[in-house]
């Protein structure tokens, strides 16, 4: 496949010493073919590194190593070091790291396994190792990896199989063995790679670490993650923002079922995340979300190989009408469209083709096509303004030109400044025309409704680089109240927080709440209502129950001081029966709300992103459906406005049926507060307000029922 230019000037990062080293050692180096420190050696040779940069092979029983003079220790070569790859047994590696240390060697990829992996006694293992490395400022990959490769340069300081050829994609991969995969993909001439690296357990150099890095690589158009969590998930969100700017990152998350985050657990050691952290961190980031391998390298072949759509309309050739169709629903499924053509783009098109052809988009050029045809219907589609981007389906037929039109195809990729995915259909027959598209940089998929996904995906990317970097807004509010009620509760050993107290939370930070008194007796509970005003709502309180009407301690639209004192007894009976031994403050009297759309705003606190607020319409559309949307805090006012935008349920907000639209600027202003309260208050674990009752436009919302739970820890 075509490749980027190569450019000399480029601003270097602390990393680039991986990459582009002046000389390498192999601490482990053997005779033996069989073992890693000889593939290692050998893929330097057979690279081409050894060629124009030293050498040292380490090993004290060897005086030679595939004709490389060989060294006991790094202590023993004369010259500087820029990087070292060890795969000696773990045992041996803490008194490697210090040789290097001492040798001032600044990068080093240990291969070798037995770390955190491997349980306790590994994890202390690689915490010597880490000490080590900060201790001389040494930079670290690994252990537990297969190495790094550039292709440029070119270094292949890897045990992979071969060197892959030249591309502009850069992939980063936690999983060695999965990365071995991608490379032999490569080695079949289907990929092209600049930059290659298994991270494998990440005691130091990290996915954060490795796109900051790769953020103004001249020779990446596109960066690859296969990822099974990150280390610091709020600093990953603020570089992968910044980055996805300049390059688009492309990524597949494993571990996201509940077996998965228990497979990742205990094969790299990392805290698989939640499947909503990484949805919504990954949406805040400008990061491409990749369900599978394959998409990832679907979406990564079009956005490393094409120019981004200018727009979202999509023209279709074809020769068969049946992919041409699947073509047509698979665009309008994902929210493209289907370009409708200028008159002057039909009438050349009906003036050359055939009178059974199809000139309407999707352009059917007939199964009896050769390339003549396909290459003037590509030339005339690709002129039209109300074109984007171009798919091109070719079935092989008894007349068709598999490798002309794959000339054709390339010549006008090489010319428009508009994407061009091709979509030949088959195996056998296509062959040769999929590799003249491969060779010469247009993407090919084996079916249009994964060609339509890349283009997809290219819009989104070309969307998410097109919004600015957002803003965080900060309102004044009263923190010293929260603490108080913090150190009270704590004070009583306690850690969750009900309705009552956390009434007083909500206040502080401005959120509008229901007038509410605790009444300790039915007495004040008659006094209080009618203090308020008739009906009233009550509430049992409790510090021991949360789920108030799992025991019957809620009644609403109580009418009269006997409602009230009824009510207040039942309440207390059930509170005693169903909660034995719960501490009983009496009983809260509240006002009654106007009616208007109970929505639900909540938090719980993800271990590697932090505070993921969660926003769904209340009672069926949550507990049923599931119809919810997250974002990690802190986030933007458009991006609060946003979720309210992704719920399928939305049309209740801007009112159906006759009923008025809902406050949603009301929404989103208590995403913000409630937002800015679990950042400022770290030990909030949990926090559900359900429900927030929103009124209509413009009278805004109120919290009705609320509780927090804080960590267990001060």
């Amino acid at each position: 496949m075509s490749t980027l230019k190569e450019t000399t000037k480029t601003e270097r990062s602390a990393l680039d010493v991986f990459f582009t080293p002046k000389s390498v050692a192999v601490i482990g180096a053997s005779r033996n073919p069989t073992k890693l420190g000889y593939a290692v050696v050998d893929n330097l040779v057979k690279s081409g590194y050894a060629r124009d940069h030293p050498v040292y092979p380490i090993n004290p029983k060897a005086d030679r190593i595939l004709d490389l003079k060989a060294y006991p220790s790094v202590l023993e070569v004369q010259g500087k070091i820029d990087l070292a790859v060890i795969v000696i047994p773990y045992k041996y590696v803490p008194d490697a790291m210090r040789q290097c240390g001492e040798k001032g060697i600044p990068a080093v990829v240990v291969i070798t396994a037995g770390f955190r992996e491997a349980g306790h006694e590994g994890l202390e293992r690689e915490r010597e190792i880490v000490r080590i490395a900060k201790e001389y400022g040494i930079r670290v990959i690994g252990p537990n990896c297969l190495g790094v490769i550039d292709t440029y340069t070119p270094l292949n300081a890897s045990f992979a199989a071969g060197t892959p050829p030249r591309g502009p994609m850069n992939f980063m991969s936690q999983s060695g063995a999965l990365g071995t995969a991608v490379l032999d993909m490569a080695l079949a001439g289907r990929l092209g790679f600049s930059k290659f690296v298994s991270l494998g357990n990440k005691a130091d150099v990290s996915e954060i670490d490795l796109l900051e890095a790769w953020a103004d690589d001249p020779n990446a158009n596109v960066l690859m993650a296969y990822i099974e969590g990150v280390p610091d998930g709020q600093k990953f969100i603020e570089v992968a923002r910044r980055v996805s700017k300049k390059k688009p990152i492309v990524a597949v998350k494993s571990g996201v079922t509940k077996a998965g985050s228990r497979a990742v657990s205990s094969h790299t050691g990392s805290l698989a995340g939640s499947e909503q952290a990484y949805r919504a961190a990954f949406k805040q980031a400008g990061v491409l979300r990749a369900e599978t391998m394959e998409t990832l390298f679907d979406y990564s072949l079009a956005l490393a190989y094409q120019p981004l759509p200018p727009g979202d309309r999509i023209a279709i050739i074809t020769n068969a009408g049946g992919p041409g169709i699947l073509a047509t629903d698979a665009i309008e499924r994902s929210g493209l469209k289907i370009a409708r053509f200028e008159n002057e783009t039909l009438k050349a098109l009906e003036s050359y083709l055939p009178d059974a052809a199809s000139a309407a988009n999707p352009v059917d050029v007939l199964g009896d096509a050769i390339a003549d045809r396909y290459q003037f219907a590509l030339e005339t589609v690709s002129k039209d303004p109300n074109v984007d981007g171009i798919l091109v389906i070719l079935t092989p037929q008894a007349m068709t030109d598999i490798v002309g039109t794959a000339e054709a195809v390339a010549d006008l990729s090489d010319r428009l400044e508009k994407p061009v995915l091709a979509c030949f259909m088959g195996e056998a027959e296509v062959r040769k025309g999929i590799d003249i598209l491969t060779k010469r940089g247009v993407p090919n998929y084996p079916f249009p409704e994964r060609a339509v996904e890349a283009f997809r995906a290219m819009s989104d990317y070309r969307n998410a680089r097109a919004r600015p970097l957002p803003s965080f807004e900060h309102f004044d509010v009263d923190q010293g109240a929260v603490r108080k009620v913090f150190e009270k509760v704590r004070g009583e050993g306690r850690v969750t927080i009900g309705d009552f107290e956390a009434r007083e939370i909500l206040q502080a930070y401005g959120l509008r709440t229901p007038e509410s008194r605790l009444a300790k007796d039915p007495d004040e509970a008659v006094r209080i209502a009618g203090e308020i005003g008739y009906p009233v709502v009550l509430k049992i309180a409790s510090p021991d129950i949360l789920h108030k009407t799992d025991v019957g301690g809620v009644k609403v639209g109580l009418a009269s001081p006997s409602d009230v004192r009824d009510a207040f007894d039942l309440m207390v009976y059930r509170a005693q029966r169903y909660v034995p031994g719960s501490r009983i403050w009496g009983c809260v009297v509240q006002e009654m709300t106007p009616k208007g759309l109970e929505v639900l705003v909540g938090m719980n606190r993800d271990p590697q992103f932090g505070p993921l607020v969660t926003f769904a319409l209340g009672g069926i559309y949550v507990e049923v459906l599931k119809d919810a949307t997250f974002r990690v805090a802190p986030f933007s006012r458009e991006e609060a406005q946003e979720m309210l935008e992704e719920i399928r349920a939305r049309a209740l907000l801007d009112g159906v049926r006759g009923s008025p639209p809902m406050d949603k600027e009301a929404i989103v202003d208590a995403l913000l507060r409630i937002g800015q309260l679990v950042q400022d208050f770290p030990e909030i674990a949990e926090l559900d307000i359900n429900p927030l009752m929103v009124l209509e436009k413009g009278q805004g919302a109120i919290a009705i029922d609320m509780r927090l739970v804080l960590s267990s820890h001060a």
